[in-house]
């Protein structure tokens, strides 16, 4: 579904609409301009991390990079590293974690300054305490942009101003996170089950 935003597929006309206009009005080149995608399978580039985060932005400044990283929880990782910046990941980034790999796909984003900023259960390959810090970051980039966050993860969308659950391709439920658990059906069945594994998690 989300895929038919940046107008990747064809939707039916008039169907998905950007301020109004619908997608297959706006010209190809403005539109993903305007848009950020940190997709579920990230692709990198077997060059330098800094040519990765740039991929898009070819002219972003070295502290607009480390903005970028330090936004996605990645410059504590790329620290770590012999070249920094300039360590080469390898073909589609096999010298990285998978969490790696996101987090350097999200700065990938971040750096372009998007209008729309989707990510597509883009933060599944973190851990749960990861996840809290980028969301924390982010939350000062979502401010005043339209971002859509997809995710299996209760924790990832819970602050979202609205949240819309689908089962099977179809709208079950749609709210605040405060109305959904109020309403006591399959979202606040997950984040109960979920809440009870990161508890379970703790004690191990």
């Amino acid at each position: 579904l989300v895929s038919l935003i940046p107008h990747l597929y064809e939707a039916p006309q008039g169907s998905v609409l950007i301020d109004g206009h619908p997608v297959d009005t706006i010209p190809l080149s403005v539109l993903r301009r305007a848009i950020g995608l940190v997709p579920q399978e990230t692709f990198l580039f077997s060059d330098t991390l800094r040519a990765n985060i740039t991929f898009g932005a070819p002219a972003a400044s070295e502290e607009q990079v480390v903005a970028a990283a330090s936004i996605a929880n990645l410059s504590g990782d790329i620290a770590g590293f012999p070249e920094g910046y300039d360590t080469r990941v390898g073909e589609r980034g096999l010298t990285l974690s998978g969490g790696q790999k996101q987090r350097t796909a999200l700065a990938r984003a971040i750096i372009r300054d998007p209008r729309i900023l989707i990510l597509d259960d883009a933060l599944a390959s973190v851990d749960t305490i990861t996840e809290e810090k980028i969301l924390s970051h982010l939350a000062e980039v979502m401010r005043g942009r339209t971002t859509i966050l997809i995710s299996h993860r209760v924790s990832t969308v819970r602050n979202a101003d609205f949240i819309v659950v689908l089962r099977n391709g179809v709208i079950i439920e749609q709210g605040t996170h405060t109305e959904l658990i109020g309403l006591g059906g399959a979202y606040a069945e997950l984040y109960e089950k979920q809440l009870l594994e990161e508890e379970l998690q703790q004690v191990e």
